[in-house]
């Protein structure tokens, strides 16, 4: 399973607080006083929270060579910025949407699809030093709003009822962090700093603006919780031109700068690459799981999202969701139980059943908070060891428009049989080293890619299909299993 950013409205209780600003503190960065909206160790708290949130809920690429590769150069450039005592930790989620963003307090996390657009570790380090900036001069802190400083910086949490969290897919100061958007001045700010990180590592600077050229090539969305970087890094033709700009400021440059493109294509040789249908997908008003082997009915209309630990759906006027997780509990009774005594739950039935030959408890119940009534439905089914929840929840005064759905949903929880679903591989990126000379497209036609030629040249880092490319060139393709 692989819970939308935007399903939580129905249960996201702000806190409502005067703000207290607590003094003045000297920006590292650029030696200017400015109000302190938190204190560092707010910081690294929220940051600490919102990065085991991003870990839960995109999960991380089951890589360690990888990880460890990531974390080993970002740790240096970190160690070397102007917060070195951090506590820096760099991963890379398991997302297809290229994207790189970074949490308060040092946590920074790549997206998959971030690293198979780029083609070195000299590109590579580029993003990494514009992460770190935002980080050293306290970007985010800036950015967040008094709701989430007093949630997640004085440690409050999301909800003023921790106790109806499973009620729905409730996200946190950690993932809302993802939607963060920097005033020009600052992404012009992190663009200096992250160009000056990355050179004082050795790298060749000028790859930067090819990391940017490539993500305003690339364009379309892939099913994903994570914003693209053009929704969350502004990305306007005068950055590219500022870093040819710093880059001729600099001529001659250093000699002996590093690109490392064997080095990062030695590290991506295999990565999946898109989106994992190993990890569930969305076909026919089904959603199907081929590792865990089930599928359950989702509304075609709804807009729907596969993370992790949660598959939920919500409708188009925002009034109600569904959602699939895991229980811990050992029995569908046991689930139930624990469910339905949580405070603030009221049961109003409760009855045993089988669904589809699989043993099952369906309860319906109405949930109180300070500022609504929910009422749902929620049916605990036992499937090869495992436990799985549906539940179905809306706002009290339109369950009755929606009771049916969810009656609906409950009911088609079965085993997966397609044989074509459970054989479902995803798509990888694999390396060829070409032994003469040869346009992109000629490379096409001897190694077919699952993807358009277009699309190949843009993850190659290439102008167009007809660009040649030399003998000896190490050509990404993308191929199934």
């Amino acid at each position: 399973m692989k819970h939308t950013l935007q399903f939580s409205r129905l249960l996201c209780l702000a806190l409502v607080a005067t703000f207290v600003v607590t003094g003045c503190v000297r920006n590292p960065v650029t030696g200017r006083l400015q109000l302190a909206l938190i204190t560092e160790a707010q910081e690294i708290q929220m940051g600490q929270e919102g990065a085991g949130q991003v870990e839960r809920m995109l999960g991380l690429v089951p890589d360690p060579a990888l990880q460890s590769y990531v974390q080993t150069l970002g740790q240096a450039m970190a160690e070397a910025s102007e917060r070195p005592a951090l506590p820096w930790r760099f991963g890379v989620v398991d997302d297809p949407t290229p994207n790189a963003f970074a949490l308060p307090g040092g946590f920074i996390y790549f997206t998959r699809g971030m690293l198979g657009l780029m083609n070195s570790e000299a590109e590579l380090a580029t993003v990494l030093g514009h992460e770190i900036a935002h980080v050293t001069a306290r970007h985010q802190v800036t950015q967040i709003s008094r709701a989430q400083v007093l949630q997640a910086g004085m440690g409050l949490g999301g909800l003023l009822f921790p106790e109806l969290e499973q009620l729905g897919g409730v996200v946190g100061v950690g993932m809302s962090l993802l939607f963060l958007r920097y005033s020009r001045d600052m992404e012009r700010q992190a663009d200096d700093l992250g160009f000056g990180y990355a050179l004082d590592q050795g790298y060749d600077v000028r790859e930067m603006a090819r990391v940017f050229a490539a993500l305003g090539r690339l364009g379309g969305e892939r099913q994903s919780a994570v914003p693209s970087w053009l929704q969350t890094h502004p990305l306007p033709a005068e950055r590219i031109a500022a870093i040819d700009e710093r880059v001729a400021a600099m001529e001659p440059l250093p000699p002996g700068l590093r690109v490392g493109r064997d080095a990062y294509l030695d590290r991506i040789d295999g990565l999946v690459y898109g989106v994992n249908p190993r990890n569930g997908i969305f076909r026919d008003g089904l959603y199907m799981h081929p590792d865990l082997a089930f599928q359950f009915a989702l509304p075609d209309s709804w807009p729907r999202q596969n993370l992790a630990q949660v598959v939920m759906a919500v409708s188009p006027r925002e009034d109600a969701a569904l959602q699939l997780t895991l229980r811990g509990e050992p029995s569908p009774d046991a689930a139930a139980e624990a469910f339905l005594r949580q405070q603030d739950v009221q049961t109003l039935e409760t009855r045993r059943r089988t669904i589809n030959g699989l043993p099952a408890v369906v309860a319906s119940f109405r949930a109180e908070t300070p500022q609504t009534v929910l009422q749902g439905l929620t049916g605990f089914i036992a499937y090869e060891n495992r436990i799985y929840q549906i539940l179905g929840y809306s706002l009290v005064g339109a369950y009755r428009e929606y009771e049916a759905t969810f009656q609906q949903s409950i009911g088609s929880f079965t085993r997966l049989a397609d044989p074509a679903v459970l054989a479902l591989q995803p798509n990888r990126i694999r390396l060829v080293r070409i032994g003469e000379r040869m346009t992109l497209a000629e490379f096409d036609r001897r190694y077919p890619s699952a993807i358009p030629v277009a699309e190949l040249a843009v993850i190659n880092g290439v102008p167009g299909p007809e660009t040649v490319l030399p003998a000896g060139t190490r050509v990404k393709r993308i191929v199934q299993g």
